[in-house]
């Protein structure tokens, strides 16, 4: 580990050591919740780069499967802390502006960044996974247009929207388990041959790993408990509460890792750790909370206002046909922004 890795872990542990200050202090909830989402942030960070030094044993596959998962662990208990407290548009927004940050802003602007990296101008990447993660999207829409229009059109199906989601989630974990397994298999020998002796050793890398887990379910707690006066406070919606702010500060790793990577050149790899964890938290994530849910009272369900049913479809055909022949240009990247941004602004005059 060189000396700016160690100085690196050494801020992110001062962050979280701040958040938890400033929870237990009572600080200011403004200052609270910019310190948590920092040490959020910092905690995704410390989490990518331990995910990484065990993904050079790797290949793409793995590794995008690795980080994209252990990536979402700050999103997981954030969302299980806002159910617990009651915050459910704060919790359902946040798992759809997890789709829509990722999908749409920082797939966008890996785009941007590795179209102008490249040579020619033209980003390449294998389309396997992109065409994948397109149908584990259109399924979720699909679940999440007939649940919603049940609920709209007061169907009878509408009576037993929890049974209904619950059902949906299962199958939809299945679908997820049966991508996911064929896929980290997919991972040629040369592409395995590529990867290099990680620079931290393997227990050192899983020490990390476990001690981000920890922090991220203190930290998620601290931030939801300073969530709720800083939104009053500050006079913004519930749905942008979660569509944007939370769900930007759960997805750091991607936000920040996928960059890195298309700057460097690595499409593939870029590629795959964004399409992850669009695929993640589509088909594994938020079914996984539903199911979650089940345990609180209040329980989350795959019924989402119509505006959000077909941002979500319409976002799944975009990523398709912008990804799906395995090359992109800038101006797509800034399309998929755009398309953000827009909904974003949706959110905050709601």
């Amino acid at each position: 580990m060189t000396r700016t890795e160690r100085i690196v872990l050494a801020v992110v542990a001062a962050g979280a050591l701040l958040a938890g200050l400033a929870h237990y202090l009572d600080w200011p909830a403004g200052l609270a919740f910019a310190l948590a989402a920092i040490a959020l942030a910092g905690l995704a960070h410390m989490v990518g780069f331990a995910t990484e030094q065990v993904g050079e044993l790797f290949g793409p596959a793995v590794t995008g499967v690795l980080q994209s998962t252990l990536g979402n662990l700050p999103e997981l208990f954030v969302v299980i802390f806002a159910l617990r407290a009651g915050e459910t548009t704060v919790a359902q927004t946040s798992i759809i502006g997890s789709l829509f940050a990722n999908a749409l802003l920082v797939l966008g602007l890996v785009i941007v960044v590795g179209a102008r990296a490249a040579p020619d101008g033209l980003m390449r990447f294998k389309p396997r996974l992109p065409m994948d993660t397109a149908t584990l999207l259109l399924v979720t829409s699909f679940i999440i247009v007939i649940v919603g229009i049940a609920h709209a059109t007061h169907d009878p199906a509408a009576q037993h929207e929890r049974g209904l989601s619950t059902i949906a989630a299962v199958a939809l974990l299945l679908v997820y388990v049966a991508w996911v397994v064929p896929y980290i298999r997919s991972d040629t020998p040369a592409e395995r041959e590529e990867h290099h002796t990680p620079r931290i050793a393997l227990p050192v890398s899983i020490t990390l790993l476990a001690l981000g887990g920890l922090g991220a379910a203190f930290v998620s707690d601290w931030f939801i408990a300073a969530l709720r006066p800083t939104i009053d406070s500050l006079g913004v919606s519930d749905a942008f509460a979660g569509l944007v702010v939370v769900a930007i500060a759960g997805n750091a790793v991607e936000n920040v890792a996928g960059l890195v990577l298309a700057h460097k050149g690595q499409a593939d790899l870029a590629i795959s750790v964004v399409k992850n964890s669009v695929a993640q938290v589509a088909a594994f994530l938020y079914p996984v909370l539903v199911l979650i849910s089940l345990l609180f009272a209040t329980q989350l369900t795959f019924a989402l206002a119509p505006v959000y049913i077909g941002a979500l479809l319409l976002t799944a055909l975009a990523v398709w046909q912008i990804t799906g022949d395995g090359e992109a240009v800038a101006f797509e990247g800034y399309a998929l922004i755009a398309i953000y941004v827009i909904l974003a602004a949706l959110t905050l005059y709601e």
